[in-house]
């Protein structure tokens, strides 16, 4: 296949009337190679990288068999099924489908976790064409009655790796359960590793196969840099860095939810206006931090590598690594967050002692060095000067319990318990100690 352009696909005129809408014209490599077997009913077998324009290349064929392909719609069936990892992603696949499906009569809904389930069971009590869905709340909805896959014509796994990593193996293999066996299966993954190509096979039926290399891939696009600094210089460094103007959209990697959390906090008082994203977050506070953060009113976005995954932004200037990833492939997809659309960008990965083990193991799989720099090195590139660290303040002095009222009540009352002994003497005892107990938590 050779088409330059979408209007060399056979899409009927409602689809490239959308795509003309939207400015979409010169069809990705996948696509090309993708669109046509997957109109013509076949199974898929598909290797790309985030960012190469999957969603397109499954989304298309499945809106012209559902417009070409009427069907009454009875509430809770389903005639195509998108499985994807996140929630973001699945939000970004629903956004996608209604988009191309604009001029057209085709339903599609999506659901996922973290939010109530009423509004979805509503969509769903409709009848939808095509459902995009995350696993646990597929599941759900499935044992609750809601969604029956029965009669399912399309079923697509998306980002199967990534599914995987999470550990939602055994959900997957219970949705299969509840899959007819006639079917198109479309799979995508961007790796095929023996235990995803296992997976794969169990799924799809005489495959077309497709593995797309960037010609330039996106590594090559960003400007790698590594930083050596102790564990607790980390949150200083990382302040510095944001301070640079050229910095405009850093997306910040942390290892856990609570480090997130902690991290804006921090960011917050050092007036740098950052929104953390994880999976404890409630789906409205995740959707509004990625929307403040696509608009621009949110310079940083701090995310764990679970809930970044589907996170797709223009012009992220900067991936900054405040965590080390234990997994090397992970590393690849966090800062292929940006230089996107051929456009470059610059990762920056803070690395304590103890996780020179992982960098080793991301250059090994990248086939290449990081370079190292100092902090005062990448400082001087973009002529700043290390922000002065905060002065040692020194301890407040005892509150005076020498006046009257309720302190001198109090005081009295302890000098009483102190003079009895025994049980009480220990009592104050450890009322010193839980007020320290109570300060060391809360400071993590």
């Amino acid at each position: 296949m050779t088409s330059q352009r979408f209007s060399d696909f056979d899409l009927i005129k409602p689809i490239k009337q959308a795509l003309q809408n939207v400015g979409y014209n010169q069809p990705t490599p996948i696509q090309m190679q993708a669109i046509p077997p997957l109109l013509a009913g076949r199974d898929l077998l598909g290797c790309a990288q985030t960012g190469t324009g999957k969603t397109a290349a499954f989304s298309l064929p499945i809106i012209q068999h559902m417009a070409r392909n009427r069907r009454t719609r009875k509430s809770g069936v389903v005639r195509a099924l998108i499985v994807t990892p996140t929630r973001e992603l699945a939000a970004q696949i629903y956004q996608n489908m209604e988009m191309y499906s604009r001029h057209l009569d085709v339903s599609s809904t999506v659901i996922f976790g973290g939010v109530g389930q009423g509004p979805q069971v509503k969509s769903l009590n409709r009848g939808v064409d095509i459902l995009v869905a995350t696993p646990g709340r597929l599941l759900d909805l499935i044992d609750q009655g809601h969604i029956d896959l029965q009669k399912l014509e399309i079923f697509v796994l998306d980002e199967a790796d990534r599914m995987l990593d999470m550990g939602f193996i055994h959900d997957i293999r219970k949705i299969l359960v509840h899959l007819p066996e006639k079917r198109q299966t479309m799979f995508f993954s961007a790796t095929l590793p023996p235990n995803i190509v296992k997976l794969a096979k169990s799924m799809v039926r005489n495959p077309v196969r497709i593995d797309v290399t960037p010609e330039k891939p996106v590594i090559e696009s960003i400007d790698q840099r590594l930083m050596l600094v102790d564990m607790k210089e980390k949150s200083n460094v990382l302040m510095n860095i944001l301070m640079d103007e050229e910095v405009r959209k850093a997306l910040v990697f942390t290892r856990t939810k609570h480090g997130a959390n902690k991290l804006v906090k921090l960011l917050g008082r050092a007036d740098i206006r950052a929104e953390g994203i994880h999976g404890n977050k409630s789906q409205t506070a995740r959707t509004a931090a990625l929307a403040a953060f696509k608009a621009g009113s949110v310079k940083v976005l701090v995310a764990t590598d679970i809930a970044a995954r589907g996170i797709d932004v223009e012009g992220i200037t900067h991936v900054i690594n405040h965590d080390i990833p234990n997994v090397a492939e992970t590393y690849v997809h966090r800062i292929g967050r940006t230089a996107r659309a051929g456009c470059r960008g610059i990762s920056i990965s803070l690395c304590a002692p103890e996780e020179r083990p992982f960098i080793k193991d991301i250059e090994k799989l990248i086939r290449q060095s990081i370079p190292v720099f100092s902090e005062e090195q990448y400082l001087a590139t973009v002529h700043l000067k290390p922000a002065p660290k905060p002065a040692n303040r020194p301890r407040p002095k005892p509150r005076n319990r020498q006046g009257g009222g309720r302190a001198q009540n109090q005081q009295g009352r302890g000098q009483n318990r102190s003079q009895q002994g025994g049980r009480k003497n220990n009592t104050q005892g450890q009322g010193r100690r839980n007020p320290g107990k109570q300060r060391r938590h809360g400071n993590y």
